[in-house]
């Protein structure tokens, strides 16, 4: 029997997490207990509240099955005098803290600032400064923060970046992300993706412009703890989505091999245009697909759709950090 190389974890539990949240404590219409209330009856075990500026952490909110983690919401805006605000570019970075109990006073304080500086230079340095504190960073929205190429792939000490988020999307179809994503793969940059609410709950439960339960990543972890949930987002160990769902993902030999739920296309996109692909015909679902790889796709990252176009995303995995052996069949 060939070996398994497991790209998620093969053993664990997935835990559904919301990485994008906004309560009362900011802009968003809801208390942070209501939020709690409200997405585990959704099925969530994890939400990252993430209020803009407000460092805010909620361990009343913790209990045996739901986790809360404590974040914020930077963004740094472009300064143009004249121009609209809504014309404006801005970077908006999620930062998750990985050990709340570790210098909270000096989160607390460096997190309260305002910060206006938009200049690439100073938004990495700040990233930096995050970084020791112990945040991992992810970068939200490109399209939406009206960025391109030029500025988001110069970003540094990413852990991740949004390839959905849900709010966006309802504002202006602006919350799918892949091909920033893609050129970020591309430039070099070894980042995950998330897909995340970005919820602000403007809308009741229920109305088509609701924003919340849209977006959402599942995370494999040992066990529902702090430690444990954040030791799997610095590793990887999660899949993006907006419904399908990736039940397993790894590599038996030279062969990847992806088991989902019913889902009408299944691919695998690379470092090149090219494509590995399985389709189901007309009427009908597939829930598994194997491709053979040949060592020359730079890296791998696996796509599902459903007929009704929601997507899970896998992260990408770079072959040349896979201990995969391409001379033996």
């Amino acid at each position: 029997m060939k070996e398994r190389i497991y790209l998620l974890p093969k053993e664990g539990n997935f835990y559904k997490a919301n990485l994008h949240c906004h309560t009362t404590i900011s802009d968003g219409k809801l208390t942070p207990e209501q939020v709690k209330e409200e997405y585990q009856k959704n099925g969530y075990q994890i939400v990252a509240y993430t209020d803009h500026k407000k460092y805010c952490p909620h361990p009343e909110l913790n209990s045996k099955d739901f986790l809360a983690l404590a974040g914020l919401e930077t963004d740094i805006n472009e300064i143009r005098p004249g121009k609209e605000r809504i014309r404006t570019r801005m970077f908006h970075i999620n930062f998750y803290d990985t050990n709340p109990d570790e210098m909270p006073e000096e989160k607390a304080r460096y997190c309260a600032a305002d910060y206006w500086n938009y200049d690439l230079s100073y938004v990495n340095s700040y990233i930096k400064k995050m970084k020791k504190l112990g945040f991992l960073a992810s970068y939200n929205h490109p399209y939406w923060s009206m960025q391109n190429y030029d500025e988001y792939t110069q970003l540094e000490g990413l852990f991740a970046m949004e390839i959905y988020n849900h709010g966006c999307e309802l504002d202006g179809l602006y919350g799918y992300n892949p091909q920033a994503y893609d050129e970020m793969l591309r430039s070099g940059k070894k980042i995950f993706c998330l897909a995340s609410d970005d919820n602000h709950n403007e809308y009741p439960f229920g109305h088509p412009l609701c924003d919340s339960f849209g977006g959402f990543t599942m995370i494999k972890a040992k066990e529902l703890t702090y430690p444990a949930v954040m030791k799997a987002l610095e590793k990887g160990d999660f899949y993006s989505s907006m419904g399908p769902i990736i039940n397993s993902l790894y590599i038996e030999g030279n062969e990847l091999v992806v088991e989902t739920s019913p889902v009408q296309k299944i691919y695998v996109k690379m470092e090149g245009k090219n494509c590995y692909m399985k389709v189901a015909p007309p009427g009908e679902r597939i829930k598994e697909a194997r491709f053979t790889l040949t060592g020359r796709e730079g890296f791998i990252r696996v796509a599902c759709r459903t007929e009704k176009g929601n997507f899970a995303n896998s992260n990408a995995y770079f072959l040349e950090d896979i201990p995969i052996d391409f001379t033996t069949e």
